[in-house]
This record gives C-alpha cells, structure tokens and sequence, in this order.
C-alpha cells in the first residue's frame, strides 16, 4: 500500500475517531472511555504526519518492523477476544434456574442507567417466566450514584411486581469479578444451577468469570444494549477481558 494512500487512511480514521468520541460523550456513556477514542484520533494524525513528512522512513529498520510486528499481534489478539465476546451474545440461558446474577451498572438520581434498565428488563422477563427462581442483584454504590446498584435494582423490580422474597442484594461489590465472587458467597452451593443476566456485550465475561468463581453449571442471558454505543462497548469489553485475564480472575 502507497504512502500516500496509507496517509489518506489514517486520517479519515482519524476524524472518525474523532467524531464518534464526541458522540460517545454526548450520549453520556456513562465512563469516560470515549477518551480513548481522542487519542487514537490523536496517534492516527501524528502516524499520518510522519508517513506525509518522511519521518516514518527515516526510523530505524528494525524499529519499524518491531511496530509492524505489534501491531499485527494486536490486531489478531484483538479478534481472537471479540470473537469470544461475539459468541455469547445471543445467550437466553436455560428454564428454572435455582439462581439469577444480574451483574449491576450506574445509578443515576432518576433511576437505572440504560444499560441497567436493560439488563433489568431481562431478568424481570426471566422471573416471571420462572416463578422459583431467586434473583441476586449485585453492585456497590459509586461515588456518582445516591445509592448502591444493588438497592436501585432491587426497588426496580419489586416496583414491577417480583416478590421481595425472591431477591438478594449484594451491595459491596465495585466491579464485575467482584460482583460474581461476592454473588457466589451468598449463594453457597457452587452446583447451584446459575444465570447471569447483563448485556450481550458482557455476558462472556460474566460467564467465563462464574465459571472461574466454581460454578458448575452456569449460563449467561443477555440483554440487549444500544446499538449506537456499541462499538464503544466492544473495544471497552476487550480490555476489561484482557484485564481479568491479566489478574488472574479467570484462572
């Protein structure tokens, strides 16, 4: 590929980047990793401004090659991970579950976030399809949110008609690993037959790290997200996935 074609390249992915960060911000993500969009915005224009001035020639041999090498890695880890999250997106779980995970999200003054509300909406779905079913709403609360995920959560379903009886708050968690390994304590019997309920961006994660938590038999149900932040949660997803795998919390 030319440089000049690969210049024309980098910046029309440049400006992509750009705007779709200004517009992850504008739909209040709820995280502020509609930066990361920024700065591949940003390295794209500096690889292009180095390609246009000559600057990328100028490198070291064995530099460039290095980067190459990288990035090709890169780019098919990358796939390899999505490919992953992508295959436990249209998970529906299994019928009569002894137990539901929903895997909490921020709370705002009005209520559950979007992608709360989702995930909610889906495990009420579940629950009044099986009655005997117990629900555990898992999430601490945040600096930013007036109470725990786990509280907002439990009022919103008992506001929908899910018998009080039929929930457990764990209220302590502060992320996704957390909120399984905390969820799992409460429930006791790790060959209790478990759901976990979050949007289908998620739901691999959540799975993988219930089975890592001991759970013999788990299954993921996922709710739907909105589709027009969902490249922003893919690229998100892949790197909470890679951090868990780097702390060990699929082992």
């Amino acid at each position: 590929m030319g440089k000049r074609l690969m210049g024309v390249l980098c910046i029309l992915a440049a400006v992509f980047c750009f705007l779709y960060c200004a517009a992850v911000f504008l739909l209040r993500s709820g995280s502020r990793f509609y930066l990361v969009w920024a700065a591949g915005g940003i390295c794209l224009t500096v690889f292009a401004g180095m390609l246009h001035f000559g600057l990328w020639d100028k490198a070291p041999g064995l530099l460039r090659r290095t980067f190459c090498l990288l990035m090709a890695a890169g780019i098919l880890l990358f796939a390899i991970v999505e490919g992953c999250i992508v295959s436990r997106y249209h998970d529906e779980g299994k019928a009569d579950l002894d137990y539901i995970i929903v895997l909490g999200a921020q709370m705002k003054e009005k209520g559950p976030s979007a992608v709360l509300k989702f995930r909610l909406d889906k495990a009420y779905e579940y629950l009044t399809a099986n009655e005997n079913t117990v629900c555990i709403v898992s999430g601490g609360q945040g600096r930013n949110e007036p109470c725990s995920e786990a509280e907002g959560m439990y009022q919103y379903l008992t506001g929908r008609g899910i018998e009080p009886e039929r929930i457990v708050k764990e209220d302590q968690s502060t992320d996704t690993s957390e909120n399984i390994a905390y969820s799992a304590a409460l429930i006791g019997d790790l060959d209790s037959r478990v759901g976990i309920v979050t949007n289908n961006f998620h739901v691999f994660r959540g799975v993988s790290l219930a089975k890592a938590a001991g759970f013999r038999d788990v299954c993921g149900i996922s709710a739907r997200s909105n589709v027009y932040l969902q490249l922003n949660n893919m690229v998100r997803e892949f790197f909470g996935v890679m951090k868990d795998f780097v702390f060990g919390n699929f082992l």
